[in-house]
């Protein structure tokens, strides 16, 4: 059984971590599978939209504990190589070129909460769970921290961290974590729904986009960030994409890229 599987459906790949006896908690099997899986979808041209989800009761629940056991055995330098793939799985998730959701029920903790936080959009059923736990296991949420922190603030991020509590859903999007809240029953149709509104976007347009909150969030608003984003509008206007979007609107048909 693969431990990530990929279902696709007109320009919506979705990642389906594939765990359920284990909660899809991950350890470096699962880590690489979902790199792997990340990349392959990035490459597809077919592939619009990704949208990462798990099977069975819980979205992700974090390490696996038989794979951390495994770890606090190792030396500080295996320790620092497992930190840097899982670190390099989040990495590619956060920086895909596609616009990624996460569909979200049941436990997404710890690495689970990092993997909500590194996607674009994220929905969530009533009933799920977050928390970042490491602390109660005497360990530290580090490379999941970037993610979470540009979510829900440092300040928020510092009481959580301390604490380890788990959230409800409610909580999670006041806090930022995630964008809506849905009951289980809808969940699967509002993810479709969020898909197909990113499907009506401009693939180089979504990519731009992405690089560009990624390059405004948290700088000053100096000469050189200015430049930036003249830059990108300059680019965006030149593009086919925007001369194909800007003659379908006066032509009053859907643009080429639009399923």
């Amino acid at each position: 059984m693969a431990d990530v599987e990929i279902t696709a459906d007109r320009g919506i790949a979705t990642l389906w971590l594939n765990r359920p006896q284990r909660h899809n908690a991950f350890d470096e099997d699962l880590i690489q599978a979902l790199t792997g899986a990340l990349r392959q979808v990035e490459q597809d041209p077919a592939v619009r939209v990704v949208v990462l989800a798990g099977r069975g009761r819980s979205f992700c629940a974090g390490g696996d504990l038989a794979w951390m056991r495994r770890m606090a055995d190792h030396d500080f330098d295996d320790n620092l190589r497992d930190a840097g793939a899982l670190a390099e799985m989040l990495r590619t998730l956060a920086t895909l070129a596609k616009p990624t959701v996460a569909r979200v029920q049941g436990a997404a903790l710890a690495g689970g909460t990092g993997l909500v936080a590194a996607c674009d959009i994220a929905i969530a059923e009533t009933s799920a769970v977050f928390g970042t736990t490491e602390v109660r296991l005497g360990l530290v949420p580090a490379t999941i921290s970037p993610y979470v922190i540009g979510a829900i603030g440092a300040r928020a991020a510092q009481r959580y961290f301390l604490t380890g509590e788990r959230f409800d859903a409610e909580a999670a999007r006041a806090l930022g974590l995630v964008h809506e809240v849905v009951p289980a029953d809808a969940l699967d149709a509002r993810v479709d729904q969020i898909a197909s509104a990113l499907l009506a976007g401009a693939p180089t347009a979504a990519a731009a986009i992405k690089h560009l909150v990624a390059d405004v969030a948290g700088q000053p608003i100096d000469a050189r960030l200015i430049a930036l984003t003249c830059q990108a509008i300059a680019q965006a206007r030149a593009s086919q994409d925007a001369r194909e979007g800007i003659a379908a609107f006066f032509d009053k048909r859907a643009p080429s890229w639009s399923l």
